[in-house]
């Protein structure tokens, strides 16, 4: 198998993927990888995205307008990314609106990037997952373009994004997004959000639930499992909502009235 095999086969690379490659097909020696990769990026065969990371320049394109999957870039950022939050629901096809910011997780200590238009975020996993040792929950591998990536299911990633709505787009995007899903794993759902431990977003959750509730088929025993992680007193959905606002005393969580409505 010759370099410009790997090439045709992976668009978006690592210097570790190329190092793998060479290991199994040619020289292990680390000068090696380096001279070849440094010959590549001199005949404009590949462009480097940033140190360690590469993305092969098709035929007849640049640097500057070859074009680059920018899931598969964020994928690439670190050993253990997983596509989360908005960017998850992108790669779902669900997101209401198109962003420039591709968020991922890792445990890493990854660094944000921009690279052309685009910004990439590295997120820690949550502390609860950390603590109990399950950061994989809810994440699957996808095929992007031939090529594999993690990214976290549509029942994780309803839960991520009322968790971090930071993350989500803000209220409206997350809403009108969440309800473009026409069926959740109500069961996972749950059993997510009870590992997450937090009182605050189980109650979002419910809440997100409750308002959809014929919809997404969601039994009354779904809302009796939520309800017991609610909070005991009541908690802002968005504290600094300019908007009216009102308890909803059965999830202990106030809220603004447009999403009521």
């Amino acid at each position: 198998m010759q370099v410009s095999d790997f090439l045709s086969q992976n668009s978006v690379f690592t210097s570790e993927q190329f190092r793998e490659f060479q290991s199994r097909h040619g020289s292990g020696n680390p000068s090696t990888r380096k001279s070849l990769l440094a010959h590549y990026e001199r005949r404009h065969r590949i462009a480097r995205v940033r140190r360690g990371v590469y993305a092969v320049i098709p035929p007849g394109s640049t640097p500057e307008n070859a074009p680059v999957d920018p899931y598969l870039v964020a994928s690439r950022l670190a050993p253990d990314a997983v596509l989360a939050y908005h960017t998850a629901l992108s790669f779902h096809g669900r997101a209401y609106s198109v962003s420039q910011r591709f968020e991922f997780l890792t445990a890493t200590a990854a660094r944000p990037l921009r690279f052309r238009s685009w910004q990439f975020r590295p997120v820690s996993f949550p502390r609860a997952l950390r603590r109990t040792k399950k950061e994989t929950f809810g994440v699957l591998e996808a095929e992007r373009a031939g090529l594999p990536v993690r990214v976290t299911t549509l029942e994780r990633t309803l839960v991520d994004v009322l968790d971090r709505p930071d993350l989500g787009g803000g209220w409206e995007e997350i809403w009108r997004s969440l309800e473009a899903v026409e069926f959740f794993n109500l069961d996972e759902v749950i059993e997510y959000a009870t590992i997450l431990d937090n009182a605050t977003t189980a109650a979002k959750v419910g809440f997100f639930l409750e308002q959809h509730r014929d919809s997404l088929m969601v039994e009354e025993d779904h809302l009796v499992r939520l309800t017991a992680l609610r909070p005991k007193e009541p908690h802002y959905l968005e504290r600094a909502a300019k908007t009216e606002q009102k308890l909803v005393a059965k999830w202990n969580l106030v809220v603004p009235t447009t999403l009521i409505e």
